[in-house]
C-alpha cells in the first residue's frame, strides 16, 4: 500500500508518518511540502491514501481535490486541519474524511477502518495482489472488533438504528447505517437488493416469485429468511447472477 503526506509544516508531516508507520508498517510512505509537490506525485505515482493539509502555502487543499481525483479516481483523499470549521468544507467536497491536529492515535485509526483498511499486523494480505480491495471487514461489536472475511458475510441487513451482519457461522450488530456499509462493499462482490438488504451475490441459493407478482430470494445457510428484491433492482441482481428472464 502506498500512502502519500503532504503538509507544509515538517514537525506536523513527520508526527503523522510515524503514527501511520506504527499502524501499518508494510505501508510505503512518501512525503510531500506543497501543493506543488502533491500533484508531481500523484502525476508520477497511484497512491492508495492521500493525507492532504488544507492550508498549504501555495495551493488550497480544496482546490487540489478535483484535480487529484482526475489523476487518480479511486484514490482516498482525507484532509489534515488544525480548524475544525473545514469539518463541513470535507464533507461538501466528498473526501472520505479528515482529521486535526494535532493528531490522536484513536481517531487516526477509526478513520483507517472507515476507509476500509484494516491494521496490517492484524491480518497479513489485506491489501496486495488484488490492488487494494479489501478481503475483511471490521466490524465493530459489543465493544470488540471482529475482523470477519468478506467471504464468510451473507447479508448484512438494518436494524434498530444499526444493522445486523449475517455470517456463515454468526450474527454480529453493529450501529452504523446499512448505506456505509453497501458504500464500503459494493464493488465487493455485494448488492444493495433491497433499501434494508445488502447480499453477497455469491452466497444468493434461490430467487422466485414472491406475493403481488415481486422476487425474492434465499441465501445460503439462511433458507429460512425470505429476503425481498426491490422491483427497480431485479433486473441487476439478474445480471449479476447470469440468468434470464423468469
Amino acid at each position: 500500500m502506498k500512502i502519500a503526506v503532504i503538509d507544509d509544516e515538517r514537525p506536523a508531516r513527520s508526527e503523522l508518518c510515524h503514527q501511520l508507520t506504527a499502524l501499518l508498517p508494510e505501508a510505503v510512505i512518501e512525503e510531500g511540502d506543497s501543493g506543488a509537490r502533491a500533484l508531481e506525485m500523484a502525476g508520477e505515482t497511484a497512491y492508495d491514501l492521500f493525507f492532504l493539509d488544507i492550508n498549504l502555502g501555495d495551493i488550497n487543499g480544496t482546490v487540489l481535490v478535483n484535480a487529484l481525483r482526475n489523476m487518480h479516481p479511486g484514490m482516498k483523499v482525507i484532509f489534515v486541519t488544525a480548524y475544525s470549521e473545514y469539518a463541513v468544507k470535507a464533507f461538501e467536497l466528498g473526501v472520505e474524511d479528515y482529521i486535526m491536529k494535532p493528531f490522536d492515535k484513536r481517531r487516526l485509526e477509526k478513520m483507517l477502518k472507515k476507509c476500509g483498511i484494516v491494521e496490517s499486523r492484524s491480518t497479513p494480505g489485506t491489501w496486495g495482489s488484488s490492488g487494494g480491495r479489501i478481503k475483511k471487514l471490521a466490524i465493530n461489536t459489543a465493544g470488540r472488533t471482529i475482523f470477519e472475511d468478506l467471504d464468510h458475510i451473507v447479508f448484512i441487513e438494518t436494524y434498530n438504528r444499526g444493522c445486523l451482519i449475517h455470517t456463515t457461522k454468526e450474527e454480529y450488530f453493529e450501529g452504523k447505517p446499512i448505506g456505509d456499509f453497501e458504500k464500503k462493499l459494493s464493488e465487493m462482490g455485494f448488492f444493495r437488493c433491497q433499501k434494508s438488504y445488502l447480499i453477497n451475490v455469491g452466497k444468493v441459493k434461490e430467487m422466485f416469485l414472491w406475493k403481488n407478482n415481486s422476487f425474492a430470494i434465499k441465501m445460503e445457510g439462511y433458507e429460512n429468511h425470505i429476503l425481498p428484491v426491490g422491483r427497480e433492482r431485479i433486473k441487476t441482481l439478474r445480471t449479476l447472477l447470469g440468468t434470464g428472464h423468469f
